[in-house]
């Protein structure tokens, strides 16, 4: 199951993700109701998710949103299976594990969702968007940021996976070297003039697209704006705007 960044009508594959970064059911149904399923896509992370539960979740996938469960999963091949299964088994849209399980891990996650039959896209997350080198160092990882990213996209890549996680710093280098039907998903995207919060590497919604950018995951600028819909809309148009030009 590939995403074609060429071949898909915008307006048929919104690519925007609204990240629901909620402690529970009630406030995050409240955002939900203010937006429009032609235009975004749902995120839902391990707060939410532990608040407020798998059947959550198989709720807002009965809706006509698509949701993209962000566990990340990360174990024991058996253990990422099983999970890759469960979450398989809720009908979301898009699912996670970490790139930095390592190949046995990528494969049995794969093969998991491969033989579901609702197979929602999987894809595993490279380094976190809150990273820097500083960080990556202090775990002991001394490989520069984005060759460490590189390898593990290729690692996923060479698992089977349909895409990774990456800031948009680094979906050019992934899109030349894994192709145009490689998702790439890029949290830490924030519009012009808007705070940078806990996000280390962020880029503009624009400025991801033009990169390769498959897909935008955006929180705050969307969740806490006094007009939540209003600002989804003006993202969603500067998306619709820059395809037109490709």
């Amino acid at each position: 199951m590939k995403i074609s960044t060429q071949q898909t009508p915008y307006n048929n594959d919104p690519k925007i993700i609204v990240a629901l970064d909620y402690q529970d059911a009630a406030s995050a149904l409240k955002l939900v109701n203010q937006l429009d399923p032609a235009l975004c896509r749902l995120k839902v992370g391990k707060e939410l998710f532990t608040a407020a539960g798998p059947q959550f979740v198989t709720e807002l996938a009965r809706s006509n949103f698509g949701v993209f469960l962000d566990l990340k999963f990360h174990d024991i091949p058996n253990t990422v299976a099983k999970a890759c299964t469960a979450a398989s088994n809720l009908g979301v849209w898009m699912l996670n594990v970490h790139a930095s399980g390592g190949l046995d891990m990528m494969q049995a996650a794969q093969q998991a969702v491969q033989s579901n039959e609702n197979k929602p896209f999987l894809i595993a997350v490279t380094v976190l968007t809150s990273m820097n080198q500083a960080g990556l160092n202090q775990i002991g990882v001394h490989t520069d940021l984005a060759t460490h990213v590189l390898n593990l996209a290729m690692l996923t890549k060479q698992a089977g996976l349909d895409g990774v996680v990456c800031s948009a710093l680094e979906t050019k280098i992934l899109r030349s070297k894994l192709g145009n039907d490689f998702c790439l998903v890029t949290p830490g995207i924030r519009p012009a003039n808007v705070s940078q919060d806990d996000q280390s590497r962020v880029v503009t919604p624009a400025d991801a697209l033009r990169n390769g950018a498959s897909y935008l995951v955006i929180g705050r600028p969307i969740t806490q704006a006094n007009k939540p819909l209003k600002a989804l809309e003006a993202i969603h148009n500067e998306c619709v705007h820059l395809s037109t030009l490709d």
